[in-house]
């Protein structure tokens, strides 16, 4: 929990040098008239979002943070901007990122996952296993290891096996280890690609209003988010970690790497994707593949993800109608 933190809010910093593109996006510039994009309707944008989520978060569905935001921003645009709101502009700009991220994330988690069972399967791994380098061992019961040295090579065995010849071994790579290993590595990254993703959706609408410095904004955003995340996020992480599909180091690693891939390279170039439907598309593919996705869970999700929009709209507008 802590690793995730540090690396969320590592994110949100690096998110003021890696995703300008993407606080500009957020700042309502372009949608609205500028005259119109006042602290109280930003302010209003926020809100409406924030509710959002925190309703959601109470219930453990993972929605997400970007489209609340979209949904808070055209709720509360239409209120005080009416026909002026350029929905062409929303559209082609965020539309068609929020609606293909999860099925990039669901594809690419499934390659990734029928690739690393493929390479396995052709060099006789499977879990357990251990991948020793030193001299060739016969593991057969009864031999003297003296007469087992041939040459140097690679042995995969049973990782009791490979732990009876340390004496032997140049190397030893235990791959549940190595997996579990790899699966907190790939959940940092994840940590650190959410904060450089969320962090300048949320900075957008501050430096939209003009209400505070980008970077301090980013290291006050990602404190926040971390703490949120800390004490808020539990009813969520159950869900995708347990009620989406069962899991191991392995799949675990497949589903973060597809994640992770997809939100920092979307994040670099300013495309808007969303941190949460992509974390879930990849465990939705990572559940596909094995076949054994929990269906009334995934349909249940999927009803939150399309309530969050006009959830959001209607509290984005509400609020602009009686504070913005």
């Amino acid at each position: 929990m802590g690793l995730a933190t540090a690396s969320q809010i590592a994110g949100s910093l690096a998110s003021v040098a890696l995703a300008a593109a993407l606080v500009k996006a957020f700042s309502g510039k372009g949608l609205l008239p500028p005259d119109l994009l006042t602290t109280g309707l930003l302010a209003a944008v926020a809100l409406g979002a924030a509710l959002t989520v925190a309703g959601a978060t109470r219930f453990g569905l993972p929605i997400s943070t970007t489209h609340a935001i979209v949904g808070a921003l055209v709720g509360a645009g239409a209120v005080r901007a009416g026909a002026a709101l350029d929905l062409a502009a929303l559209s082609s700009a965020f539309a068609l990122p929020l609606a293909v991220g999860p099925v990039i994330a669901v594809a690419l988690a499934w390659l990734l996952l029928r690739g690393g069972r493929a390479g396995a399967d052709r060099l006789g791994l499977a879990r357990g296993d251990c991948v020793c380098v030193g001299p060739e061992l016969t593991i057969a019961p009864g031999v003297a290891a003296s007469t087992a040295i041939e040459s140097l090579g690679v042995t995969v065995a049973p990782s009791a096996e490979c732990r009876a010849h340390d004496d032997l071994q140049l190397a030893g790579v235990d791959l549940d280890r190595a997996l579990h290993r790899g699966h907190v590595l790939s959940a940092t990254a994840v940590g650190f690609a959410r904060g450089l993703n969320d962090t300048p959706k949320i900075l957008g609408l501050l430096v939209g209003a003009a209400v505070i410095d980008p970077t301090l904004g980013a290291l006050v955003l990602g404190v926040a988010m971390a703490l949120g995340g800390w004490f808020a996020a539990r009813r969520v992480a159950d869900t995708l970690a347990l009620k989406l599909t069962p899991m191991h180091s392995g799949q675990g690693f497949a589903a973060n790497l597809a994640t992770s891939i997809l939100v920092i390279g979307a994040s670099h170039v300013g495309v808007p994707v969303s941190t949460t439907h992509v974390s879930t598309g990849g465990i939705l593919g990572i559940g596909a593949a094995a076949r054994t996705l929990q269906r009334r869970k995934t349909r249940e999700i999927l009803g939150a993800w399309v309530g969050t929009l006009p959830v959001a709209a209607a509290l984005g507008a509400l609020l602009a109608w009686n504070f913005a």
